[in-house]
């Protein structure tokens, strides 16, 4: 999952990315409020966390033109503002939820994972597809409930396919949301990936669908 963390404070940036690349999210940060609105207006990220006192461009003014903007990611707000009014303005500008600082970092991890689960229609932690089973709390993997040791971009791949189980994902949608703006975005490190999880998973769990992409069986490959 492509995460977006907006930050200006580098020590709370630095220990957000940290936890969150730890919990299997592909992390890019910015500390600018106008580079953070151009982003999110123009990339696909899963999710945003976003604080709301930034230098240039405020975290509300933000929010509001991605919105206004048609974009709908789900975005967790972070202030050190306390007051329930705050937070209401926050939730009315299209915020998904409302962090106050200070917080745990395992409450924040908690409520990104169920953020991007709402966000893909799916509520529990337990995701699965066919023989398939991710826990997307402990980050595990099981095949007809025996676990399978994958890596953290494994995982990635998989989590993203699962949450979107119902349609054929294209491979540059993976693309983005595997490697964000990194260089290796390129269909022979997709395929790379796709080729060692089949090794490990066998085969029916893992489907393509020649020009449009991939998919979890047991869904239909329709366009």
């Amino acid at each position: 999952m492509r995460v977006l963390v907006v930050e200006d404070d580098t020590r709370i940036a630095s220990d957000l990315a940290a936890a969150l690349e730890n919990a299997a999210f592909r992390v890019e940060t910015c500390a600018d409020g106008e580079e953070a609105w151009f982003l999110g207006d123009t990339e696909e990220y899963d999710l945003v966390v976003l604080d709301l006192g930034l230098p240039r461009l405020d975290g509300l003014t933000i929010l509001k033109r991605w919105r206004s903007n048609g974009r709908d990611m789900p975005v967790l707000v972070l202030t050190a503002r306390g007051a329930w009014t705050e937070r209401v303005e926050g939730i009315d500008a299209g915020a998904d939820d409302y962090l106050p600082k200070p917080f745990r970092m395992e409450e924040l991890v908690a409520r990104a994972r169920a953020l991007v689960r709402r966000s893909a229609g799916r509520g529990s932690a337990q995701q699965e597809a066919g023989d398939l089973t991710l826990d997307t709390n402990r980050m595990t993997v099981t095949l007809r409930g025996v676990p399978v040791s994958v890596t953290a971009l494994e995982y990635r791949l998989l989590s993203y396919l699962m949450l979107h189980r119902d349609r054929i994902i294209p491979p540059g949608e993976l693309l983005e949301h595997l490697y964000g703006d990194e260089d290796a975005r390129e269909a022979n490190a997709l395929e790379a990936v796709v080729t060692r999880l089949r090794r490990k998973l066998g085969s029916g769990v893992l489907g393509t669908r020649r020009g449009f992409g991939y998919f979890l069986e047991p869904v239909e490959p329709e366009g």
